[in-house]
């Protein structure tokens, strides 16, 4: 059976008239040459070796095959193709010049070649560039591609703008820098003009978006730079972060919109190597919610910190598949051969305790942080008892198995919501606290901690992609309230505070500064994420209109692209987030890490609690649990109508079973 040819047509077809290209200008080279030398348009030294115009292309083309000439795609050929014509071009001119003294033609000289060489580069690889630059101008104009600014004329900039004039989606017409040495340079073919110039390039050259190539620039520059592009109207995408770029995670044409992280965020402190690595540098480490916003982001910073094995745990099959053979692919592309076969995906929840501690036995977990929750505040409004369950229980089952099994560090990812809640999922996560700091003060050798933090910029709860969606269709955006605030921290810096925070409880007391902080736990603390400063939603939204390259639309601009509306507050949802319950906080050694001193329950106390709220949810008495609710857990006040569907079906049903009772 014949092999099909892989090759599309369009590339058959050009190669024989590239090779036949090559076959006309190495001859011609080679002619040029001897002209030259000689002073002759046509001298005897070519009627004596004439047999070399045969042979320099018999030789060439196998070296340029083997080079890789004919392979590459002329439209995206890049400066690596040119630097392999070179290589081709001497190599074939040193087995000529050889021919030429082994046969003892010392009439020919080396200038010959060295003429010869300077012209067959010129032909072969200018023939290229030509045929390239021909192909994308026929690109760019049968496609419309768009034409686009590049602010950022360095490493970065000069890539990007590489890989888009191979493309036929954007057409790069300019560089922006702020840099007064390259103003006014060219770089590849493109000229750099200065910030101040960006107007006139959008009102004479139709320039409506600009691509940000500043990967490696502080977050407070590149909020500069965005603040200023957002008075413009332009559309405003950028290169992945340097962050990506390094890890093999993105490439610098692989563009994106513009992220409110990067105007909101911070800049990021410097993590303590040795606190990355406590816990997980060969080490079995587990994670359950493995397949959530947070769960996610610790494994891709576990798998990077070289533990011994990653256990995986979520109840959601899709879920564990996707980051499962995302770690994978991690492993293949960084070489680590070892852990690629230590990637345990492990289907299950987090109210099995028994499933939990035949998966801790039998792959000898050392470390597990525990994600699995659920924190979508309106949805746990109206599931309260499924929110009980696998908050709360699903936490008390998850730290039961480590204790009863001696695994060494368990980390409680917690929320800014379980502070004086005013929603069942914060009282459950302030209850899931209570339960790790009362298993902390149980004999064992397991040290419990928990980290506390606020909202995510991007995961699958925040409002950052429903903002986006809502843009991408037209709009409105929808705010619940005008005043409405939050904390945001992006998810890379949110996982590597966890891990960090996570191994302070090994660190001990004693390793605190002079000035009175200490420096770590002794188990079953609370760590606090410094958040930074909060975030007033409406803003948030603006920014991201302007973001696109759009206006609001409002009184004073009745013309704009896109509405904000209000609502109203969703069940549970507060107005402000708190991060501390009390006062008594002290600091740790790391800048972004705090340490609260909570009230705690003893575990007698608490297992009383416990049972009544198991109780209850097996009644499926929606009403009992939330009072119940409400007088353990300090700061929360329950909603005056249970919203829970089926309980409120369920009395509906009844009430209704008792009129007809009363008629009959």
């Amino acid at each position: 059976m014949k092999t099909k040819d892989t090759k599309p047509p369009s590339i058959k077809r050009k190669l024989p008239f590239i090779m036949a290209l090559d076959g006309i200008f190495l001859p011609l080279s080679l002619w040029v040459a001897f002209a030259l030398r000689f002073s002759s348009w046509w001298p005897n030294e070519i009627h004596e070796h004439w047999w070399l115009f045969i042979v320099a292309p018999l030789v060439a083309m196998p070296i340029f095959v083997h080079n890789g000439l004919y392979r590459a795609v002329l439209i995206y050929i890049s400066s690596r193709a040119f630097f392999a014509i070179v290589k081709a071009v001497s190599l074939q001119v040193v087995i000529l010049l050889g021919l030429i003294l082994a046969m003892g033609h010392q009439d020919v000289t080396i200038t010959v070649f060295v003429i010869y060489w300077l012209v067959a580069l010129t032909m072969v690889g200018g023939s290229r560039a030509i045929i390239r630059a021909g192909l994308q101008w026929y690109t760019r104009n049968k496609n419309a591609s768009t034409d686009v600014a590049i602010y950022g004329a360095g490493e970065a900039g000069a890539e990007l703008a590489e890989a888009l004039q191979a493309g036929h989606e954007f057409t790069p017409i300019a560089f922006i820098d702020d840099k007064h040495e390259l103003q006014g340079t060219e770089i590849r073919g493109l000229k750099v003009y200065s910030t101040l110039e960006l107007k006139g390039l959008i009102k004479n050259c139709g320039v409506n978006q600009v691509l940000l190539a500043i990967p490696s620039a502080q977050r407070f520059r590149r909020q500069q730079v965005v603040d200023y592009l957002e008075s413009l109207p332009l559309h405003v995408r950028t290169v992945p972060s340097l962050m990506d770029i390094v890890s093999g995670r993105s490439r610098v044409s692989d563009l994106r919109e513009v992220g409110i992280e990067d105007i909101l965020g911070r800049e990021s402190v410097p993590p303590d190597e040795h606190l990355l690595s406590t816990c997980i540098t060969g080490k079995s480490v587990m994670v359950t919610g493995a397949g959530g916003s947070i769960g996610s982001e610790l494994c891709r910073q576990i798998v990077s910190q070289q533990p011994s094995r990653i256990v995986l745990f979520d109840h959601c099959e899709y879920a564990l598949y996707c980051i499962e053979q995302e770690l994978r692919e991690y492993c293949k592309d960084n070489c680590v051969v070892l852990l690629d076969k230590q990637i345990i995906p492990m289907l299950g929840t987090v109210s099995n305790q028994h499933k939990i501690e035949h998966v801790i036995k039998t792959y000898g977990v050392q470390t597990l942080y525990h994600a699995a929750a659920y924190k979508h505040v309106p949805m746990v409004e109206y599931n309260p008892i499924e929110g009980v369950k696998n908050n709360i229980f699903g936490t008390l089952h998850t730290a039961s198995a480590a204790l009863n099994t001696n695994v060494e560090t368990f980390i409680l990812i917690s929320t800014d919501k379980a502070v004086r809640p005013t929603n069942v999922m914060g009282a459950t996560k302030r209850m899931a606290e209570l339960v790790v700091q009362a298993l902390a003060r149980q004999p064992g050798s397991t040290k419990f901690s928990m980290v506390r933090f606020g909202n995510v910029l991007g995961s699958s709860g925040s409002v950052v992609p429903l903002f986006r969606r809502q843009i991408q269709a037209g709009g409105p955006i929808t705010l619940t309230h005008p005043d409405i605030t939050r904390y945001f921290m992006t998810i890379p810096e949110a996982a590597q505070l966890v891990i960090q925070a996570g191994s302070m409880v090994h660190e001990g007391e004693d390793a605190g500064e002079s000035t009175g902080e200490s420096a770590g736990g002794h188990g079953g603390d609370v760590f606090v994420l410094d958040m930074g400063e909060p975030v007033r939603i409406q803003d948030m939204a603006r920014h991201m209109i302007s973001l696109y390259g759009l206006k609001v639309r409002d009184e004073k601009n009745p013309d704009g692209d896109i509405s904000i509306e209000t609502t109203q507050l969703r069940p549970g949802e507060k107005l402000y987030e708190e991060l501390l319950l009390g006062e008594n906080v002290t600091g740790t050694k790391h800048p972004r890490i705090m340490r609260a001193h909570e009230a705690e329950l003893p575990w007698d106390q608490l297992k009383s609690i416990l049972y009544h709220l198991e109780a209850v949810c097996k009644n499926d008495d929606c009403d009992a649990l939330l009072k119940y609710l409400d007088e353990v857990v300090d700061g929360y006040s329950a909603q005056c109508d249970v919203l829970d569907p089926v309980w409120i079906a369920t009395h509906q049903t009844s009430h209704r079973q008792q009129a007809l009772t009363l008629v009959k």
